[in-house]
């Protein structure tokens, strides 16, 4: 059975473990002690380390494959978390496959357009520049030691106990959709069957859209998400309006519009997604969890 070590070990990667138990020997690298007792009722190694401290990488084990699924830093131009990590699985042998989580938000805004892994990057913003210095790092080592580096460009990712329903409670103004910007999607579930699809049949060094089939306007994802819910739907503004009421950050995500196509991750990967559009999902909550119940028993709702 082969080891595979999980770095980053959240939501998309308990899902992972959770799926794939009994295929796998599985090691969780977590930075927090109190989280090994929570791993191993998973049925997952525990190994304690930090990417922000090398020396606690040093008796990292001998794996097969990883999924390295943690953040950059903060701040900054690059990524010392995914060099450390590269430094301590060159030191311990190196894996013979390598997935990595990044965004999309790599290509900055394209105005709305069509999207292919091809594109050249053009990040607009410090977490997109970090993510850009990971994958390239990632890319290199995978061709300087032979090993299978598949990277993942995902967008928003979303489930039952993820989506923007505080938000439509409170009422924040979506864009009127003449000035509104292209969002794309992915579940939590099918991002980790894609991860762990791409450690198996990805190719050497190839960049994947970990994307549904279905891009939409962002007021069109919250109206949907309002409507399977029986809640209103949020009021739109023009984007004069918007820059005055929304938060920096909420700007930040709609100053970039694309449309990315997972023409190749289907093509290449062969993964069935359970929700190949983000209304697959909104169908099946609905028809799982009538309103008069979901609301009172699914408490992040």
């Amino acid at each position: 059975m082969k080891k595979i070590l999980i770095v980053g070990f959240g939501d998309v990667a308990e899902r992972l473990v959770k799926r794939y138990a009994g295929q796998a020997e599985f090691v969780g690298l977590v930075r927090r002690t109190e989280r090994v007792i929570e791993l191993r009722a998973l049925g997952v190694t525990p190994f304690v380390g930090d990417l922000d401290n090398p020396r606690s990488l040093r008796r990292l084990p001998r794996v097969d494959g990883v999924f390295h699924f943690a953040p950059p830093p903060s701040e900054g131009q690059t990524d010392p978390r995914t060099a450390r990590l590269l430094h301590a699985l060159t030191r311990h042998g190196k894996p013979g496959a390598l997935v990595y989580i990044s965004t999309s938000g790599v290509y900055g805004d394209c105005g709305g357009k069509w999207v292919t892994e091809t594109r050249s990057v053009a990040p607009v913003n410090g977490r997109a520049v970090r993510r850009v210095d990971a994958e390239q790092q990632l890319r290199h080592w995978g061709e300087t030691m032979r090993v299978q580096v598949s990277i993942l460009r995902a967008p928003g990712i979303y489930a039952e106990d993820r989506l923007p329903l505080e938000r439509i409670k409170r009422g924040t103004p979506a864009l009127i959709r003449q000035d509104d910007s292209y969002t794309n999607h992915i579940h939590a579930d099918d991002l980790a069957r894609l991860a762990w699809a791409a450690l198996f049949r990805g190719r050497a060094q190839r960049i994947y859209h970990a994307v549904d089939a279905r891009p939409l306007k962002m007021g069109d994802w919250f109206d949907s998400c309002a409507d399977a819910f029986d809640l209103p739907r949020p009021p739109r503004v023009n984007r004069a309006e918007a820059e005055k009421v929304l938060s920096e950050a909420l700007l930040s995500f709609l100053r970039e519009s694309r449309q990315l196509s997972n023409a190749r991750t289907t093509g290449e990967l062969r993964l069935k997604y359970r929700f190949p559009t983000s209304d697959d999902c909104l169908r099946e909550i609905r028809q799982v969890h009538p309103q008069k119940e979901t609301r009172g028993q699914m408490k992040l709702f």
